[in-house]
């Protein structure tokens, strides 16, 4: 079970780690995709900040796992809540908002995988500390 999530948890963030360098190495290109215009030196200021250095802090967070086994569960939980909020926002937005990109729909797409999947290994996880401790 914990090799499982700790590969679920590394792909996400591996993912999550080269989104954030290509944010950072490539502003204009990458806010284009997904509909943001740039402008000046604060605009690329703010996307290579929050697109950039938040996704790679978001990665460095989903890969401790392989560091050591008990940030398996913090690392999992931490997936999961980024992602109901993902989910939550991105949905919210489909409701208020016309004229959504197809490439926005695949993000989205990707954002209910992830969170579906986190959900479910988390209460796989906790489903599975709680028999550990019960047999002890």
């Amino acid at each position: 079970m914990s090799r499982l999530i700790t590969l679920f948890c590394c792909a996400v963030g591996i993912m999550y780690l080269f989104l954030g360098v290509w944010c950072a190495i490539s502003p204009d290109k990458t806010s284009g995709i997904v509909g943001f215009e740039l402008i000046g030196g604060s605009g690329k200021s703010e996307f290579i900040t929050v697109y950039g250095g938040l996704e790679i802090g978001m990665a460095m967070i989903l890969i401790l796992p392989i560091i050591h086994q008990r940030f398996l569960e913090y690392s999992l939980l931490a997936c999961l809540l980024i992602h109901v909020n993902l989910v939550l926002f991105r949905t919210l937005s489909f409701i208020c908002y016309s004229e959504i990109s197809s490439g926005t729909y695949k993000l989205a797409i990707g954002e209910w995988f992830i969170f579906l999947l986190s959900l479910i290994l988390y209460w796989k996880l906790r489903n599975f500390n709680k028999a550990k401790l019960i047999s002890a």
